[in-house]
C-alpha cells in the first residue's frame, strides 16, 4: 500500500512516522508514504506557488501550474498503468465525510494521491482536471490537509493486521462492524478504588467478578446506553440494520423508565 502526498509542509509528518505505535506501518513500509513538495516544480528563485485571486478577496491560492507538475512527477515515480492509477483525493469542506466505513475501504486498497490544499484553497482548474475525491473531517476548516491526511493515515494504520500489539484491538472501537456500529463502552483499569477529586470512586463489580458473559452483557449495555444518549443515529441505524435484538431492546425499554 502506497500513499504519495502532495503538501507545501513535508517537515510536519516527520514527528507523525516515527511516534506511536502506529510507526510500525510507517517503519515497515506496510504503509508506504511519500512526500512531494510542489515548490519543488515551481519556477523563479523564490518557488513560488501562490498568487492572488482573479476577482479579488482575501488571502491566496495555490497555483494550477506546480501542482501539476508535482502529480506527473510522481505518477512517473508510481509507474503505474493507467487502468491501475492510484486516486487523487483533497482534502476539502466540501468533500465527503470520512467515516470508520470510509476508512475501511482505503485500508483495503492499494492507496492514493493525497492533497493538502492550503491558504484559500486550491485553482479550481486542478480540482477540476486532476482530483477524483475530496474527503473532509466534518464542518469546520483547518489552516492546511496536513492534519486530515495523518488522521487518514493513521486511521488506516491501525486497521492493519501487525500495527496493533492486539489483532483485536481496533474491531472494539466505535463504530466498528464488530460492536454493531454503537459507540464503545468506558474502560477501566487499577486501582480499583481511585481517590478522586470527588471522593472514592469504585470500578464497576462486574468487571471484577471474572464472568465473561455478565462482563460481555454489561459492556454491550453500556455502548447502547452511551450511543443512545449521544449518538441515537448510529443506534437507529443498528437498528434498521437488523443490529439490536430483544435484550438490547428490552434494557433500552428500561432504561428509558430509570
Amino acid at each position: 500500500m502506497r500513499f504519495d502526498v502532495i503538501t507545501l509542509f513535508p517537515e510536519l509528518f516527520a514527528p507523525f512516522f516515527t511516534s506511536g505505535i502506529n510507526r510500525r506501518a510507517f517503519e515497515s513500509g506496510l504503509v508506504e508514504v511519500k512526500l512531494w513538495n510542489p515548490r519543488d516544480f515551481a519556477d523563479g528563485n523564490y518557488r513560488r506557488v501562490d498568487d492572488r485571486p482573479f476577482g479579488g478577496g482575501p488571502g491566496m491560492v495555490m497555483m494550477a501550474e506546480p501542482l501539476w507538475r508535482c502529480l506527473q512527477a510522481l505518477r512517473a515515480d508510481r509507474n503505474e498503468a493507467d487502468e491501475a492509477r492510484a486516486p487523487v483525493v483533497l482534502f476539502s469542506p466540501i468533500g465527503e465525510r470520512l467515516d470508520h466505513a470510509g476508512v475501511s475501504r482505503w485500508a483495503d486498497s492499494a492507496g492514493a494521491v493525497l492533497v493538502c490544499g492550503r491558504y484559500e484553497g486550491i485553482d479550481q482548474r486542478f480540482i477540476d482536471a486532476c482530483v477524483d475525491r475530496q474527503i473532509s473531517l466534518g464542518d469546520f476548516v483547518l489552516s492546511g490537509g496536513e492534519v486530515a491526511a495523518m488522521a487518514l493515515l493513521d486511521a488506516v494504520a491501525r486497521l492493519l493486521p501487525g500495527v496493533l500489539g492486539d489483532e483485536g484491538s481496533h474491531q472494539q472501537d466505535s463504530f466498528n462492524p464488530a460492536l454493531d456500529g454503537l459507540l464503545d463502552s468506558p474502560h477501566h483499569t487499577r486501582p480499583e478504588i481511585w481517590q478522586g477529586p470527588a471522593g472514592p470512586m469504585a470500578v464497576p463489580e462486574v468487571l471484577l467478578g471474572g464472568h465473561h458473559e455478565r462482563i460481555a452483557r454489561y459492556r454491550r449495555e453500556q455502548s447502547l446506553a452511551l450511543t443512545a444518549r449521544l449518538r441515537p443515529d448510529l443506534l437507529e441505524q443498528a437498528r434498521a440494520q437488523g443490529r439490536i435484538g430483544a435484550a438490547d431492546d428490552a434494557f433500552l425499554r428500561q432504561s428509558k423508565k430509570l
